[in-house]
């Protein structure tokens, strides 16, 4: 953190960074449903026959959670390790920067920027929250890893 000059950055706003969660967040329920139609398709054609037993649901959830998360941290890491953008940051001309050095993350740091970015994900979007008390708006996963989000 003593070696970058943050001055020369200008931190993200939680709103840019919101609207490039969310556009992530279309793009990999897009790539899930693709991945999955045919198995989402049989879970609603079950429902059609009987609407109050949700066990296909249940069945569907529990096999695949593992790769609904996998699928999540291959892309946030694919793309913060390329460019330091996931196609959503792109759209909103912000980057993911490691706060040492102010570079795109390195392969290992961007793969733990994402496996960290779950648990902010998964209790209650509570790793999120901390960013409204930070003055580098760093979400629990960007504390961790020591990165930052900048506008480009």
């Amino acid at each position: 953190m003593e070696n970058l000059n943050i001055d020369k950055y200008r931190i993200s706003s939680i709103g840019r960074r919101a609207t490039a969660y969310f556009i992530d967040d279309i793009i990999v329920s897009l790539f899930l449903f693709i991945i999955f139609y045919d198995q989402l398709l049989n879970i609603y054609l079950s429902i059609q026959q009987n609407p109050t037993d949700l066990t296909p649901v249940t069945a569907f959830l529990e096999k695949n959670t593992i790769v609904f998360l996998l699928l999540r941290v291959v892309y946030q890491t694919f793309f913060v390790w390329q460019s330091g953008m996931t196609p959503g940051k792109r759209l909103l001309k912000i980057k993911v920067i490691e706060l040492d050095s102010g570079d795109k993350p390195s392969f290992h740091i961007a793969l733990l920027r994402a496996t960290l970015r779950i648990i902010s994900d998964s209790i209650f979007y509570l790793g999120y929250i901390i960013a409204y008390f930070n003055p580098f708006v760093q979400t629990l996963h960007d504390k961790l890893a020591k990165t930052i989000v900048v506008d480009v």
